[in-house]
């Protein structure tokens, strides 16, 4: 599946993708065959570079709603032969997700849909949850022997469907065929004890009962998939902590200081647990090894530094006076600064962000701990990148984190980005406006703030907080 092109942010389809509550309100006000195409392109074509952790799904399907769009795109989508060679969930998933919010509104094209592709479809276990939520006890009864001949009658096929029982997002509706069918009933009994015997039936060699032991454990069986060798030193790290004694303290240090790979991430990573004094140099040194595993270990182990001898040492490393601010040791430090940092140390997570809009623009893992640092210090000075981070991130749950450091940095927050948040994908960002956002001079924010109220599809925080802001203008 390739990665779908995301369009300027200043334009209709650019505005959708993002998910930004912008997005909506020119949809709205667009030709109405022009909206339709876009918001049809987004649902087909998944714009989220991580859907775990972006919404898309209500949004769109308000969409739908308010434009009456037909579900003819949809329904090719589903429907096209791609639908049985390309297995990722990702494909459909959000079309399936839009359709089980148009159920709930009750476009019974969409529940027609739904079933039908539960059926005949690749990804009928999410079209199952979906119908799951909202259909009837009846029509669900009814799907049953088409969803069980996926499953042979013999041992693999029983296998499968315990699987799929085990796996299922909502259980209903495996719980209401267990009562009729027999392979049901079976399969959703033995599925916790498939699970069970295969946690007492893992393989693998253990450490020896001292720390000598433990260090060299952590290189053994390294493995070449990628973090193999980070989870095998986070293990052994954890056992390093029932077994190390105080004279096992130079062991230690010189195995964090140059030891193998396993050996060195695992010290490294039981030193810094125990905020042992000497961490700090470990962590520097191991930040220029040549060993990039190395390198990502000490990095992370740095963001989960504490205390005031962590902070000095950060600020050591992410002024560009005394340190390397352009190195991964100086950004990973001035990230720590802002998780953890004092109010002295705004100015360098403020230039920090500057920076990396400059560098990378408005992309990266490392872009959100500065903007939510930047909120947590409320560094003030920071207002007009946040908001070019705000307008510009592909990212909706970037986006909702610049909103959030907006509400506390720029006084002009509820006027301004808190009324297009109203419309946002992300209910995160939506209870925030509606908890922040100016209810006088701008006529949309009560009806919305009233649609919002009355829409039986959002979430419970985001009802709270409108009703909440309703109730207290009515008094």
């Amino acid at each position: 599946m390739f990665e779908p092109v995301i369009a300027p942010s200043a334009s209709l389809l650019g505005l959708l993708q993002r998910g930004r509550g912008d997005g909506q309100l020119h949809a709205l006000a667009a030709d109405r065959d022009e909206a339709i195409a876009a918001v049809e392109s987004c649902v087909t074509n998944d714009p989220r570079a991580d859907w775990q952790v972006e919404n898309r799904s209500l949004y769109y399907a308000r969409l739908y709603m308010e434009l009456e769009a037909p579900l003819t795109g949809l329904e090719l989508h589903l429907t096209s032969p791609e639908d049985a060679t390309d297995t990722d969930e990702a494909r459909t998933g959000l079309a399936l997700a839009v359709l089980g919010h148009l159920a709930g509104y009750g476009r019974r094209d969409a529940l027609d849909l739904l079933r039908a592709y539960t059926t005949t479809g690749t990804n009928w276990a999410w079209a199952l949850d979906e119908l799951a939520l909202r259909d009837s006890d009846e029509a669900l009864l009814a799907l049953a022997p088409a969803v069980l001949r996926r499953f042979p009658a013999d041992p693999e096929g029983d296998a499968e469907l315990r699987e799929a029982v085990r796996a299922a997002y909502e259980p209903r509706v495996w719980r209401l065929w267990a009562v009729h069918h027999p392979r049901v009933a079976t399969a959703s009994e033995q599925s916790p004890f498939d699970l069970w015997q295969r946690q007492l039936n893992r393989q693998g060699v253990t450490p020896g009962w001292s720390t000598a032991d433990v260090l060299a454990w952590a290189d053994q069986g390294e493995g070449r998939e990628p973090g193999a060798l980070a989870r095998r030193a986070a293990a052994a790290a954890r056992c390093l902590t029932a077994v190390v004694r105080p004279e096992d303290a130079p062991l230690l240090h010189e195995a964090a200081a140059g030891g193998p790979a396993g050996a060195r991430c695992t010290a490294l990573r039981y030193l810094v647990e125990q905020r042992d004094p000497a961490a700090a140099e470990h962590i520097e040194a191991a930040a220029a090894d040549l060993d990039h595993r190395i390198v990502a270990t000490a990095l992370e182990l740095l963001g989960r530094m504490r205390g005031p001898e962590a902070l000095t040492h950060a600020r050591r490393w992410a002024d560009p006076a005394t340190g390397s601010a352009d190195s991964a040791l100086g950004q990973a430090a001035v990230r720590l600064l802002a998780d953890a940092g004092e109010a002295c140390d705004a100015p360098l997570v403020v230039a920090a962000l500057h920076q990396w809009i400059s560098l990378n623009g408005v992309a990266g893992t490392g872009l959100g701990s500065l903007v939510d640092g930047i909120g947590r210090l409320r560094a003030h000075a920071a207002v007009p990148a946040l908001r070019h981070v705000y307008g510009e991130a592909v990212s909706s749950e970037l986006r909702g984190r610049a909103a959030q450091a907006l509400a506390v940095t720029d006084p002009y927050f509820g006027e301004g980005p808190a009324v297009e948040c109203l419309w946002d994908c992300e209910e995160s960002t939506r209870e925030l406006a509606a908890t922040h956002v100016t209810t006088t001079g701008d006529a949309r924010v009560l009806e919305r703030l009233r649609r919002l109220a009355a829409d039986p599809a959002e979430e419970a925080e985001v009802h709270a907080a409108v009703r909440g802001r309703l109730t207290a203008r009515d008094r």
